[in-house]
């Protein structure tokens, strides 16, 4: 092993891949602990790895973010190739879905939230990681969430080094676009980061290989199995999120990791009441990666709630019992609002039916696509059609779009007015009779009534 590289004295080697080595480091005289990337020497025969371990030196020098590892310096010794980054004590996400299978669903949400806006800030400056993956995501013992390696990365700084046509990545998390070797854009990583959040959740990847079909084929052509399914505790709104990112063409998906961030934010604001680096913490000392002691050093007691704080909060079992204090105050308040109507109203006056006060505000949407339409309304997946059940929703404008593989994307606008299931808003789409414009590079079968691609007959 190596015992010095520039300033920094070598203290263990950490890590070992099949093109680099890391290295655990002291840098001097600042007495610094840092992470040494070394290029393996049969790497670096290669041209085309030695440029883009290069390159990945260049792009992370460029990037101060706390959710992205930093970059010090780079240095070329004796033929070799050497990456001088921060170090971040503890764990990465592939290391512990191993040791617990599958996480809470809000400490999933917050570790794709914090990952989601480290994609937002590298996106917005013209780089496409294109290697989302458990491996690449790193939480440190504070709670903090860190994207890693970009060995493989898009800068637009760059001439592209990937051949047209050719699939770079790891399979299970490559999106469709990306299996088959198309040109990537941001919305590709929302894709892998939503395959990475659905793993999260339910301890399973979407796409996985079997005997008849491998993960790619998956990826490219057959809906993933609902996360709900696997997991009954996830959350609806969080598995519309999931849904959102897994969706095969990419103008369906989030328009940019910033879009995915505020709805994990809006989502998280109900569910976690604390510090999300601090819920990290917590959820680290009930896995035993970090200590109590530990924990005690890290946490601030004003973050957590005060006393008691290391005890992992049971989210679901609160929000529970604050469903229950609400429904009991609603009652409360419609007793005493009855008791009002009694004592106030006419003895002759006609109460009001209950199913109106129930259906006061909402309506109801059916909802017909010939031949067939993955539907959203006002940007919220339903999923696609036929659907049988008539579509709850609040009384008012909404906009609701239909998508085909073979079509251009059709919206319509319509007005839902209250009232029961019974009576549904009736909204059709016939993308043959209403000669809607075929997509690119698509040609519509003549027949009305054909199956989408790939499904079975």
């Amino acid at each position: 092993m190596l015992e010095r590289i520039g300033n920094c004295r070598i203290v263990e080697e950490v890590a070992s891949g099949g093109m680099a080595v890391v290295y655990r480091a002291v840098q001097d005289p600042l007495g610094r602990t840092v992470a040494i990337k070394a290029l393996k020497s049969s790497a670096a025969l290669e041209e085309n790895v030695v440029t883009r371990f290069e390159r990945e030196a260049k792009s992370l020098a460029l990037l101060q973010h706390e959710n992205i590892i930093h970059i010090y310096d780079f240095h070329r010794e004796r033929g070799a190739l050497f990456i001088v980054m921060e170090y971040v004590q503890g764990i990465d996400l592939y290391d512990l879905l191993e040791k617990c299978g599958r996480l809470p669903y809000d400490v999933a949400a917050i570790i794709a939230m914090q990952v989601a806006r480290a994609l937002d800030y590298i996106h917005y400056r013209g780089i496409v990681h294109r290697d989302i993956k458990p491996a690449n995501v790193m939480i440190s013992r504070h709670g903090g969430t860190k994207l890693m390696d970009f060995g493989i990365a898009r800068d637009n700084s760059f001439a592209d080094l990937t051949e047209a046509g050719t699939g770079i990545g790891t399979p299970a998390y490559m999106s469709p676009e990306q299996v088959l070797g198309d040109k990537l854009d941001a919305r590709s990583d929302s894709f892998s980061l939503g395959v990475l959040l659905y793993q999260m959740v339910t301890g399973k990847k979407p796409f996985i290989e079997d005997e008849r079909r491998s993960a790619m084929h998956k990826i490219r052509l057959e809906k993933h199995v609902g996360a709900r399914k696997l997991n009954p505790e996830i959350p609806r709104e969080l598995e519309r999120v999931i849904d959102r990112c897994l969706e095969k063409q990419p103008r369906d998906r989030w328009r940019s990791a910033q879009h995915m961030v505020m709805a994990l934010e809006h989502f998280l604001a109900k569910h976690v009441e604390m510090n999300h680096h601090a819920r990290l913490v917590l959820f680290l000392r009930s896995q035993n990666v970090i200590t109590e002691l530990e924990a005690d050093e890290y946490l601030n007691p004003a973050a957590t709630g005060g006393a008691g704080a290391l005890q992992q909060p049971n989210m679901q079992a609160r929000h529970v019992v604050r469903g229950g204090i609400v429904a009991h105050a609603i009652t409360l308040c419609m007793l005493i609002l009855m008791l009002g109507l009694i004592h106030v109203a006419p003895l002759s006056a006609t109460p009001a039916h209950p199913a109106a006060v129930k259906n006061a505000g909402r309506g109801y949407l059916k909802v017909n696509a010939l031949p067939w339409a993955k539907l959203s309304i006002d940007g919220v997946s339903y999923g696609e059609t036929p659907i049988a059940r008539p579509i709850e929703l609040r009384a008012g404008r909404h906009v609701v779009r239909f998508v085909h593989d073979w079509y251009q994307p059709v919206e319509r606008v319509v007005e839902i007015a209250a009232g029961a299931a019974t009576a549904p808003k009736l909204l059709s789409v016939d993308f043959a009779a209403e000669r809607v414009p075929a997509a690119p590079g698509k040609t519509p079968p003549i027949a009305a009534g054909a199956p989408p691609p790939g499904a079975s007959r």
